[in-house]
């Protein structure tokens, strides 16, 4: 029996600082329901879903408090998972969570068709700086608000409704790194679901990138590594003018021989689907990609020994 699931990318575009939080809900649920009468099974959302990109101001007390959730759900996004459920539709959503310790993570849950959270992540590779960069117009203070993801790479099984499917998540930054998708495939993972707020700039400063540039680096990276591990992948921005800064869209669908079989055109709320045969992993895991075969971890050991560049004598 083939094993083929719906899959949806919900292109949101920007959220505004000033937007009620109930306005933002409405916008995903109309695209939640866009995707279910497209047919989607699993819908993603971008990272950071439910507000503006706050990182890029330097905020404190209950103003940054209040760009937190204590739990997921919460009263305030419930209609978003009563709808999802209602319509029989999982999904992906990426949030600011304040865990019940205190600390603060940039995380994301994969929610299935009837409402059960399957898996938690949180970032693991924290873009930015701690103390703001002076003279800039816009930060990038992940590394203030966020703690370093505490749960590493956990793969888990999708829905039944699904076919099982092994899935990973990642978040934004992680994308770029190909030690995290590479942690999965050793999992078997088949299908990888990741958002991002990707700056349509260099958010660290200079001049040399812009919003073609790293839309085109937000692709490749997603193509080559779902290529590498034989693993679909949806890759979802929120994108536009937020805020009066720019963020880049391009959400895509990848299939696994690293080939985008969907892509959004546009810098707004938009819904791209595919159909991805989960069987089709295969070809790449039982033959360039079979890690039993050709992987040779003893030549590996400065990818996990290692943390900057040593340049030879």
């Amino acid at each position: 029996m083939p094993r083929i699931l719906r899959l949806a990318a919900a292109q949101m575009g920007p959220n505004q600082r000033a937007e009620p939080r109930v306005v933002t809900l409405g916008r995903m649920i109309a695209l939640l329901e866009a995707a279910a009468a497209r047919g989607a099974q699993l819908v993603v959302f971008p990272e950071l879903a439910f507000t503006t990109f706050f990182p890029r101001w330097l905020l404190s007390g209950a103003e940054l408090d209040g760009y937190f959730e204590a739990s997921m759900p919460n009263a305030e996004v419930q209609p978003l998972f009563d709808r999802a459920r209602a319509l029989g539709v999982g999904f992906y959503v990426g949030y600011a969570e304040r865990a019940e310790d205190g600390r603060r993570f940039n995380s994301a849950i994969t929610v299935g068709p009837d409402g059960t959270i399957l898996g938690k992540y949180r970032k693991v590779h924290l873009p930015g700086s701690v103390e703001p960069r002076e003279g800039a117009r816009f930060q990038q203070l992940e590394k203030r608000y966020f703690e370093y993801g505490d749960l590493g790479f956990p793969a888990f099984r999708g829905a039944t409704e699904w076919h099982r499917p092994v899935m990973g998540m990642l978040i934004c930054n992680d994308r770029r790194w190909p030690e995290a998708w590479r942690v999965y495939g050793l999992q078997d993972v088949e299908l990888m679901v990741m958002g991002y707020n990707s700056a349509a700039y260099d958010p660290n400063g200079g001049v040399t990138e812009d919003a073609g540039l790293r839309t085109f680096h937000s692709t490749l990276a997603a193509q080559a590594n779902a290529y590498m591990n034989a693993t679909w992948a949806v890759s979802v921005a929120k994108a536009g003018d937020e805020d009066g800064s720019g963020l880049i869209g391009g959400s895509c669908i990848i299939g696994p021989d690293g080939v985008v079989v969907a892509q959004a055109a546009s810098l707004d709320d938009e819904v791209v689907v595919a159909e991805a045969d989960l069987d089709a992993c295969r070809q790449g895991k039982e033959k360039m990609f079979h890690f039993a075969s050709h992987r040779r971890p003893e030549h590996y050991r400065r990818i996990t020994e290692q943390v900057g560049a040593q340049a030879p004598a």
